[in-house]
């Protein structure tokens, strides 16, 4: 059974991510942004934000195959937007 809550979260949390590194582009920021997020999403998905980070964790056997790309299209979804986002505001 696919729960949403957590592909809420990586939506949120890779929007949050890339909204803060297309914005900013400053290092500490990302930086501190991503520790928010791990700390906010932790419990509930995972906080992996990242693709890459989901297939790791499926590979050492973490999350399910079917975590794994529900997800990444969460975190592709997540991306897009943000980048949307910035386009329209910058």
């Amino acid at each position: 059974m696919i729960y949403m809550l957590p592909l809420v979260a990586e939506f949120f949390g890779t929007f949050l991510l890339l909204m803060a590194i297309f914005a900013t582009g400053n290092a500490f920021a990302i930086g501190g942004t991503l520790a928010l997020l791990v700390i906010l999403l932790g419990g509930i998905s995972g906080s992996h934000v990242n693709p890459a980070v989901s297939f790791a964790m499926f590979i050492k056997g973490a999350i399910s195959v079917t975590e794994l790309v529900t997800y990444s299209v969460a975190q592709c979804a997540g991306g897009a937007a943000a980048w949307y986002a910035y386009s329209a505001l910058a």
